[in-house]
């Protein structure tokens, strides 16, 4: 089944722009890329299609060929006569590095073909292989688990998907969107999960999509592993991570386990590299740039919001009469923010950051930091009473801040209020949780 996926307007632009290099696709296994791609090569004349994990494909590029010539082997093997213009996707590209080599050349003499690669473990296969992509002659996207917007679109709610994108959301689709957000957080943005869910509109289906989703990333560890050690390393993380995702976390004897901090930190760098899990560092500091210090705990986010709650035994939640951002102590809501921040930024090297300050019997700390035009924004995910914001009043008390965002489980509004402390004032925007996505373009 294929859905709507914003990423393909920006590959429209790659297409259209009159200086195009090749074109990496990067993301976790089973977010969509493969799809994507094919949906992508339906405008082209002509759509050639390899894949690097066959052997087959991979031997197209072990022959010492000019790229011109090789072009032309690879349309002989696939008994393809190109016409107009064409789209050659180069699929699990990592597994070749030939493959990775040509791409430079593609670019330089071949300029008029359009070229896509794509690949699960880029980062990790290539380190392992001393791989390199051709400096200066790729571009980069990349890919995440659905977002809130592409959810809706698969789920055909067309009608409250065109007043979300309005400048001002219509009081009448507050509700819907609310109870779509909710539906949303608990089932997540895996397509394969998605699908079952558009096909049976019934969450209880989908524990075998999950299982099987977590099942494949298990069973990647060899590839991901250098030796035995390893590989049982990262499969603790795997199976842990769900229970420490939310909290700040230490490498030694991480998930209550007796691994030191150096394999734990080795295991979660291979991961986060194979985008199934990203580690987010506190920033310590006030002012652009936002600098995240590595000798602090990081905040563990877990590639998808719907895998988290089937791991953690939440998906039941849904049924109950809880209200999103106080399920499981409020971590639910934010992880699914977290999510659609990651999503919305243009590349992973920008992961949203949160703040901390450690001092004796005065610590503090805000879930998110972003940045628009140029000012920082701090972001705090939680309901209840303006006054229970201490960690946001201490950051605004420290930092001047003349604009706060609040998301909860409530309606939109804005209030101008006061530090307790410190006495600055500041606008507290309160919006509700299913605004994640759109932080970047509102006005505040």
């Amino acid at each position: 089944m294929g859905f709507y996926r914003s990423i393909v307007q920006d590959l429209e632009e790659w297409k259209a722009a009159s200086v195009r290099k090749p074109v990496i696709l990067r993301g976790a296994r089973q977010v969509g890329k493969t799809t994507v791609v094919r949906e992508f090569g339906k405008r082209f004349d002509t759509f050639i299609e390899l894949n690097l994990e066959k052997k087959a494909d991979r031997d197209l590029f072990e022959n010492d060929l000019s790229v011109k010539d090789l072009f032309r082997y690879i349309c002989l093997e696939k008994k393809i006569v190109p016409h107009g213009n064409v789209l050659l996707f180069i699929d699990e590209i990592q597994n070749s590095p030939k493959a990775v080599a040509q791409l430079r050349y593609f670019y330089e003499e071949m300029p008029e073909l359009y070229v896509v690669g794509a690949g699960s473990l880029l980062e990790v296969m290539m380190e392992r292989h001393k791989i390199s992509f051709p400096v200066g002659r790729v571009e980069y996207r990349y890919m995440f688990p659905m977002t809130f917007v592409e959810f809706m679109a698969a789920l055909g709610e067309d009608a409250v998907l065109e007043m979300y994108r309005e400048k001002e959301i219509p009081e009448i689709a507050e509700n819907k969107l609310a109870s779509l957000f909710r539906l949303y957080s608990f089932v997540g943005g895996m397509p394969e999960v998605v699908a079952r869910y558009v096909e049976t509109e019934d969450m209880s289906q989908l524990n075998s999509v999950y299982e099987s989703l977590i099942t494949s990333y298990k069973d990647d560890v060899s590839k991901y592993a250098k030796n035995a050690t390893e590989a049982n390393v990262i499969r603790h993380v795997i199976e842990t991570a769900p229970f420490e995702t939310g909290k700040r976390i230490k490498f030694e004897r991480f998930g209550n386990s007796n691994y030191k901090s150096k394999e734990i930190g080795e295991a979660l760098k291979i991961l986060e590299r194979a985008m199934f899990l990203y580690l987010r560092y506190p920033v310590n500091g006030h002012e652009l740039p936002l600098v995240p210090n590595f000798k602090q705990h990081p905040r563990l986010q877990f590639l998808d919001t719907g895998l988290l709650n089937y791991a953690l035994g939440l998906s039941s939640v849904y049924y109950k009469d809880v209200q999103l951002s106080d399920a499981y102590n409020g971590m639910i809501a934010e992880h699914v923010v977290g999510q659609e921040l990651l999503a919305s930024q243009s590349d992973v090297l920008h992961k949203p950051t949160l703040w901390i300050r450690e001092k004796k019997q005065a610590n503090a700390e805000v879930d998110f930091l972003i940045v628009k035009d140029g000012n920082v924004v701090p972001i705090e995910v939680k309901s209840g009473a303006t006054g229970s914001l201490r960690s946001l009043h201490s950051y605004i008390d420290e930092g001047g801040f003349e604009v706060a965002l609040r998301l909860y489980s409530g309606k939109k509004s804005v209030e101008n209020a006061v530090t307790p402390q410190g006495r600055k004032p500041y606008k507290l925007v309160n919006l509700p949780l299913y605004y994640a996505g759109r932080l970047a373009e509102i006005q505040y």
